[in-house]
Order: structure tokens, then C-alpha cells, then sequence
């Protein structure tokens, strides 16, 4: 059923992804599990979404529609593919059967991936400046864009963030 095969694949994901050293690095052997693991999924997610389309609330109930959208998020390695999920997920969250939260935080991925500016904030990295947000288009307008779509305002998100960079709790 598309609904567990979502879950056992976000499980997986997500398991994969915990078992990296405390300080955020990775192994030989580590990073081979994450690129194999995103591989797969984004493929299985590929195929799942020409045949059902996008695994929405209605069809999976919200916990898989999740695990759809952390799939789609982690597969950077295929852009194609990424944005194709980014627009099946923009329908399904225009019809009211996805997260409008999830799918901002995958236009930021796919815009960043692309090289663009990011409209909610949503993506960290290590940049000249430390630990912080990747580039933001029209800043000034941010938490008006993250509130649109249910999300905190970024003091509060960056402040969470660099929290959690530094081994504390959310």
C-alpha cells in the first residue's frame, strides 16, 4: 500500500540521516547510505507520483502526505525530478490536500538547488558569515511570506536552528 511504503521509506530516510557522527560529518560509508537512500526514494517517488500523483492528505492521510514531502525534499540529486514534485505538490496544496508549510520549505530546497534566492527561509547552510540562512529574496518581506503560509516568524525559526547547530533542543 502507498501509504506504509511512504512511511518505511521516510523511517529510512530519517534513520539514515540520525546516524551521523555528533559533529554533522559523515563517513565514507555514511554518505554512501545517504546517496543510495535518496537515490532509491526520489526513483520510487518518481514512479508512485506518474501512477497515483501526488500522495496527498486525501489519499494517504497527513503523516504519509508528510513522508511524500520529505522524500521529494531530499532529492536534491535529481532537479528534474525535484521540481516535477514541486508542482505536483503546488496542485495538491492549491486543491487543500497537502501542507502549505511542507511545500514551502521544498520551494526554498528547489529554488536554492537552482542557485536562487529562497522566499521563506527555510534553508541553512555554512555560508562566509557562519552558520546561518542561504540567500533570501526580498528579505524585508519574509515574515509576511513565512505567516502566509503557517510558518514562525524567522527570529524565532533562527533562533531554533542555531540552537539545534549547537547541540541543544528545539
Amino acid at each position: 500500500m502507498l501509504r506504509d511504503e511512504l512511511l518505511r521509506r521516510a523511517e529510512r530516510d530519517q534513520r539514515v540521516r540520525e546516524a551521523a557522527t555528533p559533529n554533522g560529518r559523515l563517513t565514507i560509508v555514511q554518505g554512501l547510505r545517504f546517496l543510495w537512500t535518496d537515490l532509491r526514494n526520489t526513483a520510487w517517488l518518481a514512479r508512485a507520483v506518474r501512477r497515483h500523483g501526488w500522495p496527498g492528505v486525501a489519499a494517504v492521510g497527513p503523516e504519509a502526505a508528510h513522508a511524500a514531502w520529505l522524500l521529494a525534499q531530499h532529492a536534491d540529486r535529481r532537479p528534474g525530478l525535484q521540481r516535477g514534485f514541486l508542482e505536483a505538490m503546488r496542485e495538491a496544496v492549491e486543491a487543500g490536500d497537502a501542507d502549505r508549510k511542507d511545500l514551502a520549505y521544498l520551494e526554498d530546497r528547489v529554488r536554492v538547488n537552482a542557485g536562487l534566492p529562497q522566499l521563506y527561509g527555510t534553508q541553512y547552510d555554512m555560508t562566509e558569515a557562519g552558520y546561518g540562512p542561504r540567500p533570501i529574496e526580498d528579505p524585508d518581506r519574509l515574515d509576511e511570506r513565512r505567516a502566509e503560509v503557517g510558518l514562525t516568524p524567522m527570529a524565532e525559526y533562527d533562533a531554533r536552528l542555531r540552537r539545534l547547530a549547537e547541540g541543544g533542543q528545539p
